[in-house]
């Protein structure tokens, strides 16, 4: 797998020239999900096992079947493919009462955001996030309706994408209260967000395509204009953290690229 990725690499290298260089990151067998913040990456591959990347190796984390995992200042979090919410503590995944959540989001200022099994937009305070160490119920705030893909950052606020694949904003979700301001729709079509620790924030469309958001600023928490990065595979999904794009090719390649 890792000859074929540095292959398939090497040829995109001499047919695209951009900005962004990528390469090879470790591998990880029919990948499908990957979520990089505060230095730690994250990943689940076809059979909803997940991963944790330590230094150049996937290590196994926990027997439940993951179909989505999250890490950031909130901790590691994910939702099964029975739509159940699990928190890693202590090494081990602990599955959490309440709502059933089908995407979960730890990228925000403690608070944990994610969509249940109908769409709906939910936030759970960072008090109670941080509390939760494996049993009771988990009391969610509702924040939305209809959203198929949350993602929040702890400086400008949350992003998200509707069920109709439309693009949504909203300033500096409070994090202890959840409340935010109100949505505002931002031209564009993506199937998935991801926004950085930093602020920064990627869509993935239907056509494998990335943008990011470019002209964000404090004054300006929603930019100014998408900006296409070329990529010469079509890409599945990805995240950012630390100044890196970890992404995920349609054919289960892991790429890891630096600006």
């Amino acid at each position: 797998m890792k000859a074929v990725a540095v292959l398939l690499l090497v040829m995109c290298h001499l047919a695209v020239s951009h900005a962004w260089k990528c390469r090879a990151a470790p591998q990880l067998p029919t990948i499908m999900q990957i979520d990089a913040g505060q230095g730690k990456v994250v990943a689940r591959d076809a059979s909803y096992s997940v991963y944790m990347l330590c230094g150049t190796t996937w290590f196994k984390l926990g027997s439940p079947r993951l179909k989505h995992v999250t890490v950031g200042p909130g901790g590691i979090w994910g939702a099964d493919t029975s739509n159940r919410v699990y928190k890693y503590v202590n090494g081990q995944f602990q599955v959490a009462g309440g709502l059933y959540m089908q995407q979960v989001d730890a990228g925000g200022d403690g608070q944990i955001v994610g969509t249940t099994y109908n769409y709906y937009g939910y936030c759970l305070r960072s008090y109670l996030a941080a509390a939760f160490t494996g049993t009771g119920s988990l009391s969610w705030t509702y924040s939305s309706i209809y959203l198929r893909y949350y993602s929040c950052g702890p400086l400008y606020g949350c992003w998200a994408v509707d069920t109709s694949f439309r693009i949504w904003f909203t300033k500096k979700m409070v994090p202890t209260s959840c409340g935010i301001s109100r949505w505002t729709h931002i031209g564009g079509s993506a199937k998935m967000v991801e926004v950085g620790t930093d602020g920064t924030v990627f869509v993935v469309n239907r056509g494998g395509n990335v943008f990011q958001r470019t002209g964000i600023t404090s004054g300006r928490p929603q930019g100014t204009r998408w900006t296409h990065i070329k990529m010469c595979l079509p890409i599945h999904h990805l995240s950012y953290d630390q100044r890196r794009l970890w992404v995920v090719t349609k054919g289960g390649i892991v790429m890891q690229c630096t600006h």
